[in-house]
C-alpha cells in the first residue's frame, strides 16, 4: 500500500490550504448535530413534563433547533462549492502528470499504453476519480470521528451501559468491511478492466465504420459488443453487490442500535433513570453515529479500489517513474492562466552533420522478429531510402532510430555524440516524422499542421506547396480553416498523407523522416511530391536531409543511399545502381515494383 499512501499524502499537500479550509468548513456540518441532539433533549423533557417550562420557552427551543439545522445546510452548501475546486484541481494534476509522462518522458510511450486509446481514456477518467474520492472521504471522516467522540461522551454521562452496547454493532460493521477488502479489490479490478474494454471497443468501432460496412460485418461487431457488455455487466453486478453488502452491513447498524436503545431504555424509563428527552437524544445521535462505520466502510471499500487505480495509472508512466511522479506537483496552473506555448520550434546549437546507428536491434516479443544489428549513417544533405519487402523491418528501424520503439541493443549518435534518449532528443527542430498511418485530429487543417504552435500563412503555404497540397487546399470551402473530421475522414487517403507530410515540413527540421507516405498516392502525384520535397531541400526552403521508407521508383531514383532490408537485416547498401547490381533482393523488389507501377500508370491517348 506504500504507493497509495504516497499518492494520498501528496494530493493532500499539493493544495494544503484549500484542503484544510474545505475540511474546516465540513467540520461544523458534522459537529452541529451535537447541538441539535441536546436541543431535542431539552424540548422533549419539557414536553414530557420532566422539566417545568412554558409554551414560549418550548417555542424558542424549537426555533433554535430549526436555526441550527438551517445554518448547517448553508455551511454544507458553501463547503460543497469550495471543495469542488480542490477535487477538480487534484484530478487535473493526476491526469496532467500521466499525459506529461506519455508525451515527454524518456523511452517510447507505445509499450506502456494499453492496446486501445479507449482503455487509456477509461483509466484517466475512472481511476483518477477513485483516487481523488478516497482522499476526499478523509474530510467527512475527520468530522465524523470528532462528532462520535463527543456524542459518546455525552451519552455516557446519561447512561454508560446503553452507550457501551451501541458501540458493538459499529465495531462488527468495521471488521466486516476490513475482511471483505481483498474481495472488493479483486472484483473492482476486473470490473474496471472489462469496462475499459467496452469503451475501447466502441471507440474502435466508430473509427472503423467504413471497414465494417464494406465487409458486411455489422452483425458480428454487434455480437462482439454484446459479449463485451455481458462480461462487463456480470463483473459490474458483482462489484456493485460487494459494495452494497458493505453499505447494507453498516446501514443495518442504525436499526440494530435503535432497537438496542429501545430495549435497554424501557426498563430504565420505568425506573425514572432515563427520560423521554434522553431517548430523543440517543435516537438522534444513533443516526449520526452510524455515519462513522458507514464512512469507515466506504474508506475501507475505496482503499483496494484506489490501490488498483494507482497501479493502473502508474503502468501508463515511464519505467523509471512511479507513484511519486504520478502525484507530484509538476506545474499545473490552478489559480492563474498558464504560460502560452512556445511560438516556434525550439532552437538548438548543434545542427545535423551526421546521424549514425550502430548495432541497432529491436525484437518483437517472443517471435524474435524486428531488426538485428543495423548500422546506418545519414549525412547532412543526403537522401537515404530504406526499402524491403513487407515485414522486413523498415518501419521498426526508423521508429527505433527516433526512439519511438524500444531498442534492445545498439547506439544512436548525433554528430558523433551518443544520444541517451532519442525519443526526447530527435524532435523538432532536429527531426520531424511523417508516419505511415496519418494521425489527424477533428480540428481545422491549420490546427492539424501547427498543433498548438504559432505560424503564419506563409509558412503553411510553403509546407503545403512542398507536400503538393496547394491544389487540394484551393478546392476546400474554408481553406486552412476546413475541419478535417475525426482521423481526417473528410480527406482522401492521399490528402491525409500529404497533410501529414506538410505538418512535418512546416517545422523545418534538420532531418525529415518519411515512412511510406506514397502508399495512397498515384504514381504522378508521388513523383510530384518527391520533386517538390527534393527541390525545397536544394533551395533551402525545406529540410536538407531526408530519411525515407519507400519501395517506389520515384523515391529510389532520387536516393544518394539505398538500404535494403530482408527479414530484419541489411541485405544491401549503396546507390540504386550498386544495389541493383549486387543485391538479389533489391533486383526482385525493383522488378515487382516496375510491374505494379506500370499497371497504375495512365494509358496515353492512342496507346
Amino acid at each position: 500500500m506504500r504507493p497509495l499512501s504516497l499518492v494520498v499524502a501528496r494530493l493532500v499537500r499539493n493544495d494544503l490550504r484549500r484542503y484544510l479550509v474545505g475540511g474546516l468548513l465540513w467540520l461544523p456540518v458534522s459537529v452541529i448535530p451535537l447541538g441539535s441532539g441536546l436541543l431535542l433533549q431539552q424540548i422533549f423533557d419539557r414536553i414530557g413534563g420532566d422539566r417545568v417550562a412554558g409554551p414560549d420557552q418550548i417555542l424558542w427551543l424549537c426555533a433554535a433547533f430549526v436555526g441550527v439545522e438551517v445554518a448547517r445546510s448553508l455551511i454544507m452548501y458553501v463547503a460543497n462549492l469550495y471543495g469542488g475546486y480542490w477535487w477538480d484541481a487534484m484530478a487535473t494534476l493526476l491526469r496532467a502528470n500521466v499525459l506529461r509522462s506519455l508525451l515527454t518522458a524518456p523511452g517510447p510511450a507505445a509499450g506502456r499504453q494499453p492496446h486501445s486509446p479507449g482503455e487509456s481514456v477509461a483509466r484517466l477518467r475512472d481511476d483518477v476519480s477513485d483516487l481523488v474520492e478516497l482522499v476526499d472521504e478523509s474530510v467527512p471522516l475527520a468530522g465524523t470521528f470528532l462528532f462520535s467522540g463527543a456524542a459518546l461522551a455525552i451519552m455516557a454521562t446519561v447512561d454508560p451501559v446503553i452507550t457501551l452496547v451501541l458501540i458493538v454493532p459499529m465495531i462488527v460493521a468495521g471488521l466486516l468491511s476490513r475482511l471483505m477488502s481483498a474481495v472488493v479489490r479483486r472484483l473492482h479490478s476486473r470490473a474496471r478492466g472489462l469496462g475499459a474494454a467496452v469503451t475501447a471497443f466502441i471507440g474502435e468501432t466508430f473509427g472503423g465504420v467504413l471497414a465494417i460496412k464494406t465487409t458486411g460485418a455489422e452483425d458480428a461487431v454487434l455480437e462482439r459488443l454484446r459479449a463485451h457488455n455481458r462480461s462487463r455487466r456480470d463483473a459490474a453486478v458483482k462489484d456493485r453487490l460487494a459494495a452494497d453488502l458493505l453499505e447494507t452491513s453498516t446501514s443495518a447498524t442504525v436499526e440494530i442500535s435503535i432497537g438496542l436503545v429501545l430495549l435497554l431504555a424501557a426498563p430504565a424509563m420505568r425506573r425514572g433513570d432515563f427520560t423521554v428527552g434522553d431517548l430523543a437524544l440517543f435516537t438522534s445521535y444513533v443516526g449520526w453515529l452510524t455515519a462513522l462505520p458507514r464512512i469507515v466502510g466506504r474508506v475501507l471499500f475505496r482503499l483496494p479500489q484506489a490501490a488498483v487505480s494507482t497501479e493502473r495509472l502508474t503502468r501508463l508512466m515511464a519505467p523509471h517513474e512511479d507513484a511519486d511522479h504520478l502525484s507530484r506537483n509538476s506545474g499545473v496552473w490552478f489559480h492563474r492562466e498558464p504560460p502560452r506555448p512556445p511560438g516556434s520550434v525550439p532552437a538548438h546549437d548543434d545542427p545535423l552533420e551526421v546521424l549514425e546507428a550502430r548495432g541497432l536491434t529491436v525484437r518483437h516479443d517472443e517471435s524474435g522478429r524486428g531488426v538485428h544489428g543495423i548500422d546506418l549513417v545519414i549525412r547532412r544533405g543526403s537522401f537515404t531510402v530504406v526499402t524491403g519487402a513487407v515485414g522486413s523491418g523498415k518501419t521498426t528501424l526508423v521508429r527505433a532510430l527516433l526512439g519511438l520503439a524500444r531498442a534492445d541493443a545498439g547506439t544512436v549518435l548525433w554528430n558523433g555524440r551518443p544520444v541517451a534518449d532519442p525519443g526526447t532528443f530527435l524532435v523538432p527542430g532536429r527531426a520531424a516524422y511523417a508516419s505511415q498511418v496519418p494521425r489527424l485530429l477533428s480540428e481545422s487543417l491549420r490546427e492539424n499542421l501547427l498543433l498548438g504552435r504559432s505560424g503564419d500563412d506563409a509558412d503553411l503555404a510553403r509546407a503545403l506547396e512542398s507536400a503538393a497540397f496547394e491544389e487540394d487546399l484551393a478546392e476546400m470551402p474554408d481553406g486552412l480553416d476546413t475541419v478535417v473530421g475525426p482521423r481526417g475522414v473528410r480527406l482522401s487517403g492521399g490528402q491525409a498523407q500529404r497533410a501529414t507530410a506538410a505538418r512535418a515540413l512546416v517545422r523545418m527540421p534538420d532531418l525529415l523522416v518519411v515512412d511510406d507516405l506514397s502508399s495512397a498516392l498515384d504514381v504522378e502525384t508521388e513523383k510530384l511530391l518527391w520533386d517538390r520535397i527534393a527541390g525545397a531541400a536544394r533551395d533551402g526552403r525545406g529540410p536538407a536531409t531526408l530519411l525515407v521508407v519507400s519501395h517506389r521508383q520515384a523515391a529510389l531514383e532520387r536516393a544518394d543511399q539505398v538500404v535494403v532490408l530482408d527479414r530484419g537485416r541489411v541485405a544491401g547498401r549503396g546507390t540504386l545502381g550498386d544495389v541493383l547490381e549486387t543485391c538479389p533482393e533489391m533486383r526482385r523488389l525493383w522488378h515487382e515494383e516496375r510491374v505494379v507501377e506500370a499497371e497504375e500508370s495512365p494509358v496515353p491517348p492512342g496507346g
